[in-house]
């Protein structure tokens, strides 16, 4: 399938990944729809950084995911559509499950359901590597098993479930596709990078995290959104799940400490109680196989861990964008 010209639905549009899916869906020539969550600040998430050009081109939709009504009004007149609408912090799920299941299953149902009925072409629902657990194998390929160590995860897993049983049913054209640690500019405070860049660059003198010891395998977030593009233009891919991955791992301690050497190299790492997780719903292994993207797509990534590191301290350091975050909290 050709992007150009196509009329494009991105749910989540207002958020970090789905923010940068929105810029390079432009470039490559589509109507863009971006649906954003319905709020009384009338804000755009992420959208709101981008250039008043941008954002001549694209068609702003507020709503939520768990409604039906709004998704079938969103869906109205689209050719593909980009679902990454999710919540997606693993330390909130643990005390708000129901939230998870609403608005990650419910959702994606919803969605599905609206796609279906008004014969889309083309659906990629966004998966999680968090939905592998830990490791039983490497590299991580699309057949590992799956397991719910967290309430988030588990919801995922149920969204991707109800998603292929969709294509199976019906043979809604569908992609689950599965980024692994996707980080860069805009990502949320949550999330282990922005928490050791933003603690770094406010002067903290002690970076606070939790265990250092599990990998992860880091995409840069234009490599990210490059994927699913790809996999959008892959006819191969339709009824499969697909992983975007680097094929490659590192420690938090190691991570930690290469950004601790490029920002402030006299800084001490400690670990803060609170911020580890129950030791049987921590992933302490995840590396992924790229073997089907690269086998189905013209996909391969363009940034290293150094490169894509280097940008987003970058964007980090700008005042206007290191506001947004606050550093004196933990952010679950």
């Amino acid at each position: 399938m050709e992007l150009l010209n196509k009329r494009v639905l991105v749910t989540g549009a207002d958020g970090f990944i789905g923010s940068h899916l929105v810029e390079r869906l432009i470039d490559e020539g589509c109507k863009v729809r971006a649906f954003v969550f319905y709020n009384s600040f009338n804000s755009w998430g992420w959208l709101d950084s981008l250039s008043r050009d941008q954002l001549a081109q694209i068609e702003i939709f507020a709503g939520d995911v768990r409604d039906p009504n709004g998704v079938r009004t969103a869906m109205k007149e689209i050719d593909v559509v980009f679902h990454l609408a999710a919540l997606i912090a693993i330390p909130f799920s643990y005390h708000s499950p129901d939230s998870y299941i609403d608005t990650n299953v419910k959702g994606t149902l919803n969605i599905i359901q609206a796609a279906k009925d008004m014969n889309v072409e083309r659906v990629l629902v966004t998966s999680t590597s968090e939905v592998y657990g830990t490791a039983q194998y490497v590299p991580i390929d699309e057949q590992h098993a799956r397991q719910p160590q967290s309430p988030y995860s588990a919801s995922k897993i149920g969204a991707d479930c109800i998603a292929d049983s969709f294509y199976r049913s019906f043979d809604l054209p569908l992609t689950i596709v599965r980024p692994f640690n996707t980080y860069g500019p805009r990502q949320s405070a949550r999330a282990v990078i922005p928490t050791i860049i933003t603690q770094l660059l406010n002067g903290k003198e002690e970076i606070q995290l939790g265990d250092l010891t599990p990998t992860r395998d880091l995409l840069y977030v234009k490599d990210t959104v490059a994927g699913f593009i790809e996999i959008a233009k892959s006819d191969a891919l339709i009824g499969q799940d697909c992983n975007i991955a680097m094929q490659t791992e590192i420690s938090i301690a190691d991570l930690a400490n290469e950004l601790v050497q490029q920002i402030n190299p006299a800084t001490r790492i400690i670990s803060d109680d609170q911020r580890l997780r129950p030791e049987k719903s921590e992933v302490f292994r995840l590396f992924g196989s790229n073997k089907k993207i690269m086998l189905h797509t013209k996909w391969k990534p363009e940034y290293n861990l150094t490169t894509g590191l280097a940008e987003t301290i970058e964007w980090f350091r700008k005042s206007e964008n290191l506001k947004h975050y606050k550093a004196d909290i933990y952010n679950i």
